[in-house]
């Protein structure tokens, strides 16, 4: 067994323990396998190994990836900042969005979603730290841009995805992730179809699955320690 499909192998074992552990069915998350500034090469062994499902986060990095796997049926997560000038290729040539917080990229995103695709997944990114450097909507503002989202014609909104500061101990990251788990069922009370909490990383997701993750992004302990891309390799599609 290579070292990529070990690593699966430990995550989905992790990821199942978790589940267990919560009083919810092991396979009661989903991995996403984020495999930004790895190589396609990476990728193909760890579909080998039967994963499917991928996040990136550098558009420029990413669509040559996409290219060379397009063999494979693999679905693709983009979990990375939304720029308005990078919408375009996003809505052309990704299955999910995560890191939605302003209404007019999901206006550019849902006109720019290519007629002939499924509409897009997305979730709606929750700024639970209040970290300035943080990208999110607060808490409190979420639910009114699910609505004005969820009326957009080729976007389905699923639900919301969060990234809490790092080094909290975990009772401090079950309480950040809980903030974001009331926010469904408090939607589903205003009418909206909510199924998903994308939260939870190498480092938190037991935590994450403890207050209800359905899709956890893990990217360090399937691929080991990411490389540096600079913004030139990034401009030229490396």
């Amino acid at each position: 067994m290579g070292a990529i499909a070990a690593a699966l192998q430990a995550c989905r074992k992790r990821i199942a323990d978790a589940c267990v552990a919560a009083g919810r069915a092991p396979d009661c998350a989903r991995l996403i396998a984020v495999s930004k500034t790895f190589p396609a090469d990476a990728i193909r062994a760890a579909h080998a190994a039967g994963q499917t499902a991928f996040g990136e986060s550098y558009v420029q990095e990413a669509l040559p990836k996409l290219r060379q796997l397009a063999d494979l049926a693999l679905e693709w997560h983009f979990i990375g900042p939304l720029q308005s000038n990078k919408t375009r290729q996003i809505a052309a040539h990704f299955d999910w969005v995560h890191g939605l917080d302003r209404l007019h990229i999901a206006q550019r995103l849902s006109e720019q979603r290519p007629a002939a695709l499924p509409p897009l997944q997305v979730c709606i990114q929750v700024n639970v730290s209040g970290e300035a450097s943080k990208h999110g909507v607060a808490a409190d503002a979420a639910l009114a841009l699910a609505e004005a989202i969820a009326t957009l014609p080729n976007l389905r909104l699923r639900g919301f995805m969060a990234i809490p500061e790092a080094d909290l101990d975990p009772t401090a990251q079950r309480l950040r992730f809980r903030q974001v788990a009331g926010l469904p069922p408090a939607g589903r009370q205003r009418g909206l179809d909510l199924d998903t909490l994308s939260m939870g990383m190498s480092a938190d997701l037991e935590a994450a699955i403890h207050e209800g993750a359905t899709l956890v992004r893990v990217g360090s302990a399937i691929f080991g320690n990411r490389r540096r891309i600079d913004n030139n390799q990034l401009e030229q599609g490396l």
